[in-house]
């Protein structure tokens, strides 16, 4: 079974940082029923949930995927862009031991997970406020004994790579191409999003279906004349 790490959003989640966008208030309540529809999502593409208790004091630590990535032989723990998130790693880092061999990255290196997209044996990093060049050289040679290389790519208007291009599956790409440099990714079909949808490039495969936002009804359109069965969540 798939094993898929959440943790509960923080009370203090308004305080979170923000980038490309400007602030406006969070309904607490709101976000904690569409985390616990993402959770119930999960759950019913056969995911093993393990849900850590909220981090009071880490506004932004609901967003566990900026502290870790997998890949099938080890864990890198990440080194976050902002120094309110560095924190958030302690946590992960004994919530994923059990189940693989974790690499860390180190200062001066920063990088968010939402920066890293793996396709294959090629991992991409997207050159951002949070990620930098010094983690794309760390990467290369913590990973080079396991065949990865590892690519800086620059963005544009977006804060991480994966609200640009996503991965549909092993040969497809969601893209904003007002974002990201699509010729990156030439060896991949690419599913470009609506132009109306300007988020909309950020997906989840999962066991055969796709994890993806209500909020972008003519991109999921385009997913859905492609074939792909579309596992619907409310976000933001």
């Amino acid at each position: 079974m798939t094993i898929a790490i959440t943790r509960k959003i923080s009370p203090r989640f308004n305080e979170c940082e923000i980038t490309h966008i400007d602030r406006t208030p969070i309904n607490i309540e709101i976000a904690e029923r569409q985390h616990n529809e993402y959770i119930k999502a999960l759950q019913a593409l056969n995911c093993d949930v393990i849900e850590l208790p909220a981090e009071k004091d880490l506004p932004d630590s609901v967003f566990v995927e900026d502290t870790a990535f997998i890949l099938p032989e080890v864990a890198v723990i990440t080194r976050p862009g902002a120094d309110s998130r560095k924190p958030e790693i302690d946590s992960i880092i004994t919530a994923l031991s059990p189940y693989k061999k974790l690499l860390q990255i180190k200062e001066p290196a920063t990088v968010d997970g939402g920066d890293v997209l793996v396709l294959g044996k090629n991992i991409y990093i997207g050159l951002s406020t949070r990620s930098n060049l010094q983690a794309v050289q760390q990467l290369n040679t913590l990973l080079k004994d396991f065949g990865y290389q590892v690519f800086g790519i620059n963005l544009t208007d977006c804060l991480h790579l994966k609200s640009a291009v996503t991965k549909v599956d092993d040969k497809t790409l969601l893209i904003n191409p007002n974002w990201v440099d699509s010729t990156h990714f030439s060896g991949f079909d690419l599913i470009p999003i609506h132009a109306s949808e300007d988020f909309a490039a950020n997906c989840l495969p999962l066991n055969g279906q796709i994890i993806y936002p209500t909020s972008f009804p003519h991109t999921q359109k385009l997913l859905e004349n492609k074939g792909y069965k579309i596992k619907k969540c409310q976000f933001g």
